[in-house]
């Protein structure tokens, strides 16, 4: 028996379900698909180039996020090592108060580390 392939990729399924309504359509009354009753392609039909739409606008968003995001991380670099370097020479300086690191923005932890538990 024949398998039928239908896409999960929204593009490809948008594009196969825009072919089927347009048969369907010019198959007119005698389209077998008529016989649907829920979910018709007279209702589901005119849906189609909204979704498309969407799915285009979703696409290019998409990119527009991914080079925002390479900006992002171009600048984050330098920007870390420069809070990562301020907070080393606060703490020196502060070395008997790092609470005074608070003043600047850093969340200070005073609380004691925990020890590894020790094997029996």
């Amino acid at each position: 028996m024949a398998r039928i392939k239908i896409p999960r990729e929204p593009e490809s399924l948008l594009t196969l379900a825009a072919d089927v309504y347009a048969k369907d359509q010019a198959d007119g009354q005698s389209s077998p698909l008529n016989a649907l009753v829920a979910n018709k392609w007279s209702d589901i039909g005119p849906t189609i180039p909204q979704a498309q739409a969407a799915h285009r606008e979703a696409e290019r968003l998409r990119r527009l996020m991914e080079q925002e995001y390479a900006k992002r991380d171009l600048l984050l670099e330098p920007i870390q090592q420069t809070v990562r370097n301020s907070a080393n020479l606060l703490k020196s300086i502060f070395a008997n108060d790092p609470q005074k690191l608070g003043e600047w923005g850093f969340e200070v932890d005073s609380s004691p580390k925990s020890k590894p538990p020790t094997a029996p």
